[in-house]
């Protein structure tokens, strides 16, 4: 049995398979994404346990959880001198479908983030987030972060570095390890920029795929966790939706509207639908990651969808 595969007793990953934990509605919510390259070793919170500034670490962390987006580390597969004077790759996704963008570029110090207009990039608008930092240019082949912090997680270390190593030499330059993707159990993860579209226990195959739908504007309806742009009860609404009508396109669906019982889901094309999402305690208890003491989480399941009148 392969290493992504290996269903270790003691896991938290192996207790998530075994009990078939449905995934869709598990993606961390996030209107937008920004990494940055570090390499070296990664501690449990790496932003500040890293070669990282920790004080740079924090506040850059903070301010984007405030503009209700995810910072995260990256590095590229195998082993580097991550002490050495460098450059730093950067990415900076909008994943607001109609507003969906990726900016790339090199800083020679990860503070120069400290000048990114995250309100901007926020808000999904292109121009401003480029003219806070002209480091950055418009990239258009879409990247994948896959989880592999070993001190956040065994999991992700264990199964995610193999699909890195894969995938890397199947896509050089468009897959990285990231510090944290949240969602250890379902590990390996990984997400998708720009389109912030997350997926848990993948294979290599699957993560190949992934990239070649991307590149068609298409997503993988397999694996799916959801889209960070939505809550997580939109993100389980949307994948209902797309698994009863088939539909692939990254950017077909939209989330507009949300109550305390039901989730509205509108295509493109006017379509809409009403998905009842309703919340479950899980049985039995699980561990949220290795190491932790099992308890009873909650789930989230669609109870029923009801197709409206086109808008």
């Amino acid at each position: 049995m392969s290493a992504t595969n290996s269903g270790r007793p003691g896991l938290c990953s192996t207790f998530c398979r075994d009990l078939q934990e449905p995934m869709p509605g598990t993606a961390v919510v996030a209107t937008g994404w920004i990494v940055v390259e570090q390499p070296g070793p990664w501690g449990n919170k790496a932003p500040t346990q890293s070669h990282l500034d920790p004080e740079f670490g924090a506040k850059i962390d903070a301010d984007a959880k405030k503009a209700d987006l995810r910072f995260g580390l990256i590095r590229s597969p195998g082993r580097h001198a991550d002490a050495a004077p460098r450059s730093h790759q950067v990415y900076v996704a909008s994943t607001v479908p109609g507003r969906t963008w990726l900016l790339g570029g090199c800083v020679a110090d990860p503070k120069m983030l400290l000048a990114l207009d995250l309100p901007a990039v926020s808000r999904g608008d292109r121009d401003a987030a480029m003219r806070s930092l002209p480091e950055l240019a418009p990239v258009n082949e879409p990247v994948l972060l896959v989880c592999t912090n070993g001190k956040r997680d065994e999991c992700c270390a264990l199964l995610g570095r193999p699909i890195v190593k894969a995938l890397a030499a199947q896509a050089p330059g468009r897959v990285w390890e990231a510090n944290h993707l949240g969602g250890h159990r379902f590990a390996p993860t990984a997400t998708l920029l720009p389109a912030g579209i997350m997926y848990g226990q993948l294979d290599v195959e699957t993560a190949g795929a992934i990239l070649t739908a991307a590149d068609r504007g298409e997503t993988v309806l397999e694996k799916l966790r959801g889209r960070s742009t939505w809550t997580k009860r939109g993100q389980l609404a949307e994948i209902t939706v797309r698994n009863l009508i088939g539909e692939a396109g990254l950017d077909a669906l939209g989330v507009v509207a949300e109550d305390l019982e039901t989730v509205t889901v509108r295509h493109r094309d006017g379509r809409l639908w009403t998905v009842e999402v309703i919340s479950e305690s899980a049985d039995p208890p699980r561990p949220e990651s290795c190491g932790k003491e099992p308890f009873a989480m909650s789930i989230l399941r669609a109870a029923s969808v009801t197709p409206g009148a086109a808008s």
